[in-house]
C-alpha cells in the first residue's frame, strides 16, 4: 500500500538532518492529525472471472428471427432544402410514407387507419393532428443534424422515428411504436421509457444509438428499471361558495351562541339586548387560525366564543 512506501522516505530524510531540525519537520505533521492520512476501504472482495457454461454446444448455422431493428427506408417524394432537415415539413414526412405503405412499398408501419385519416386531415384540423413538435439532433456524429418525429397512435401508444438526411433526401434509421413514459436525448443517444405490461411497478429503458456499421439506429442498450410508486393525489380544496375565513361562525353555530338553540340559549321573551360596542379587530397572531379543509380550526372555534360571551 502507499503509506507503506512513504515510510522510508520519512526515516531517510530524519537521517540527513539535525536532531533539531527534524523535530522541527515532524511537529507540523504531529499538528495535521491523521486529516490527509490514507485509510482502507476494507477488505476486498477476490476477483471470480467470468465461467462459460455448456461450453459444447454447436455452433449457430441457421440466422434468428428478424426483429426489424436494422431496417432502413428511403421516404419517397421528400426533398431536403439547403436549409436541412429543419426545412421539411414533418406532416409531409409522414403523408408520404403512408403513401408508400397504401402503395404496398413500404410494409408493416405502425400506424392505423384512424390515426393515418387524421394525418392526412392535419392541414384542416390542425388541433386534432396527431404528428407531435419534432426535434432536431446530431445522432451520427457528422455535424448534421437529424429529423426526429413522433406519432400519437391507437392503444394510447406513440411512434418515434428519426430520419437521415442523405443524397437531397431523407431515409429513415429508426422506427419504434411503445406506451411511452417519456422520450430523452442524453449526448447522441435516444432514450425511450415505456411501460411494462407484465411486470407492474418496473418500466423497459431503452437507449437507441447510431451504429455506423449499419447504417442506423440500434437498441444498444436495453433494461428493465424499477420506478418508484406515485404519491396519491392531494386532498381537494373547499368549494369556492364557503363563507369568508374571517368569520369562522357561519357555517356551523357556537356552542355558547343564543341563535344556535343550546345550552346557553336565551328564550324567545327575553328583554331585548342594548346595543354593544364593535368587536374589537383581531389583529394577526397565533390565535387566528387559517381554515382547514374540514371547516375552522379549534382555535378558530375558540376565540368565537370568547368574542359571544364579551358581548353580554
Amino acid at each position: 500500500m502507499i503509506p507503506h512506501r512513504r515510510r522510508p522516505a520519512v526515516r531517510r530524510a530524519a537521517r540527513l538532518v539535525p536532531p533539531v531540525a527534524a523535530a522541527a519537520l515532524l511537529l507540523p505533521l504531529a499538528a495535521c492529525g491523521n486529516a490527509g492520512e490514507l485509510r482502507g476501504a476494507g477488505a476486498t472482495p477476490t476477483a471470480v472471472g467470468p465461467v462459460r457454461l455448456w461450453p459444447d454446444l454447436p455452433p449457430v448455422t441457421a440466422p434468428p428471427l428478424d426483429y426489424g431493428e436494422s431496417d432502413t427506408r428511403r421516404v419517397p417524394g421528400v426533398r431536403v432544402p439547403e436549409g436541412g432537415v429543419r426545412d421539411v415539413d414533418p406532416v409531409a414526412v409522414v403523408r408520404a410514407e403512408l403513401a408508400a405503405v397504401a402503395d404496398g412499398q413500404g410494409g408493416a408501419d405502425g400506424v392505423d387507419e384512424r390515426t393515418a385519416r387524421a394525418v392526412r386531415r392535419c392541414g384542416t384540423e390542425p388541433e386534432a393532428c396527431p404528428v407531435l413538435r419534432p426535434y432536431y439532433r446530431d445522432l451520427t456524429g457528422d455535424g448534421r443534424e437529424e429529423l426526429i418525429l413522433a406519432v400519437r397512435v391507437a392503444d394510447q401508444q406513440v411512434a418515434v422515428r428519426c430520419y437521415l438526411m442523405e443524397d437531397g433526401g431523407l431515409t429513415r434509421v429508426m422506427s419504434t411504436v411503445e406506451q411511452l413514459v417519456s422520450v430523452e436525448l442524453a449526448g447522441r443517444d435516444l432514450i425511450l421509457r415505456a411501460v411494462s405490461a407484465g411486470i407492474p411497478g418496473y418500466e423497459y429503458r431503452t437507449a437507441w444509438s447510431w451504429d455506423a456499421r449499419q447504417g442506423t439506429m440500434l437498441p444498444a442498450r436495453d433494461e428493465i428499471v424499477r420506478v418508484k410508486p406515485t404519491p396519491p393525489p392531494p386532498a381537494p380544496l373547499p368549494p369556492a361558495g364557503d363563507p369568508p375565513t374571517g368569520d369562522p361562525s357561519a357555517d356551523q353555530p357556537s356552542v355558547g351562541d343564543p341563535s344556535a338553540g343550546g345550552p346557553g340559549a336565551e328564550p324567545e321573551a327575553a328583554a331585548p339586548r342594548t346595543a354593544t360596542a364593535p368587536e374589537p379587530e383581531q389583529k394577526p397572531g397565533p390565535e387566528r387560525e387559517a381554515r382547514t379543509a374540514y371547516g375552522p380550526g379549534p382555535q378558530a372555534r375558540t376565540a368565537a366564543l370568547a368574542a359571544v360571551a364579551g358581548s353580554r
